[in-house]
């Protein structure tokens, strides 16, 4: 199902469940779009959502049944704790609308394609809202590896941290059933997804969570050793109370290429100095929404495929697996 539509047709009518900060963010990057026009939100947190809407012109609803029940809305924006993810997808596909769910989709794999199977039934897009991967920076290494530039690929290496922790003093993101693994759920995912992406799904996992105070803020640090499929090795870490750090580095026999941040790729090659490459600024929230009308529109798929979430997921659901027992864990999509 989805409609047809060409230049110059109406935007595509949403709701969104959760106006935490992300949500916030969500709604800002629509406005900024144009793509997409949130109409109606959801939150539980009354004061806060009257703010919200009052400021960005939404109209309170009580419930998703409601939304649901709404023929104007088209498409449903869920940026809510992941455990809420699977009644919430397949509630919304089988009322046949459109979906963007934020990441994490699930804990594990199997509720994932349990989720792209309903939206597959019911003819509805399901997007999954991995924003780095809209990074210029990160598109352009997937280039250069894709294109064989690097000539065979042997490892990768990962660090992403973010000190937005430091702020969570309460809630579901301090749970270790709704956040597991440390920082791995919030940024570390961000870095396992962009793996995924650049040299196919993980066959092996070992990993460890290094706690120090429970918190609040916790105080932690995962670190994880990876095999992949394709022969490839890698290392992933990240620490949740230090300043951001992203580093997605790709090694292989022709030479090395580093992602820093959202513009900036470091290339290495033998024999000449390291190239620094920075990259023109993009809207990355406004593009993600805008590759979800895309994909809502049959203009194109959206990018972030579901062989690529799911395994990303059953890579995460490994590495837990690996921190609880202490042993390398076996990846099963």
């Amino acid at each position: 199902m989805g409609r047809q539509v060409h230049a110059g047709d109406l935007m595509i009518n949403c709701a969104i469940l959760g106006l935490g900060r992300w949500g916030q963010s969500l709604v800002e990057a629509a406005q900024r779009g144009g793509r997409l026009k949130i109409t109606h939100a959801v939150e539980p947190d009354g004061e806060r959502a009257r703010d919200v809407c009052a400021v960005h012109d939404l109209l309170l609803t009580e419930g998703l049944d409601t939304v649901l029940a709404n023929p104007t809305i088209e498409a449903v924006i869920l940026a809510t704790p992941h455990s809420q993810h699977l009644a919430q997808v397949i509630a919304v596909a089988s009322a046949q609308k459109q979906v963007f769910c934020e990441k994490p989709l699930a804990l594990r794999s199997e509720h994932a394609l349990q989720m792209f199977e309903a939206c597959r039934a019911a003819g509805v897009t399901l997007a999954v809202g991995h924003n780095r991967r809209f990074w210029p920076s990160l598109g352009a290494l997937r280039e250069i590896v894709r294109l064989g530039q690097l000539g065979t690929i042997l490892h990768v290496e990962g660090h992403n941290s973010n000190e937005n922790s430091k702020a969570v003093t309460s809630g579901w993101r301090l749970s270790a059933e709704e956040s597991p693994g440390g920082g791995l759920t919030g940024a570390g995912l961000h870095v396992l997804d962009a793996f995924v992406s650049l040299v196919g799904p993980a066959r092996r996992v070992y990993a460890r969570l290094s706690p120090r105070e429970l918190g609040p803020p916790p105080l932690d640090s995962a670190m994880l050793a990876i095999d992949f499929a394709s022969g490839v090795t890698g290392t992933l870490a990240t620490v949740r109370t230090t300043p951001f750090y992203w580093r997605v580095h790709v090694f292989g026999t022709n030479g090395s290429a580093e992602v820093l941040d959202e513009l900036t790729l470091v290339r290495r090659r033998s024999g000449a100095k390291p190239e620094t490459i920075s990259y023109p600024s993009v809207d990355v929230l406004a593009s993600e929404l805008s590759a979800f009308a895309d994909a809502i529109e049959h203009r194109r798929p959206f990018p972030i495929l579901e062989s690529e979430v799911v395994a990303t997921l059953a890579a995460f659901e490994a590495a837990l697996r690996s921190m609880e027992f202490g042993q390398p864990v076996t990846c099963h999509p």
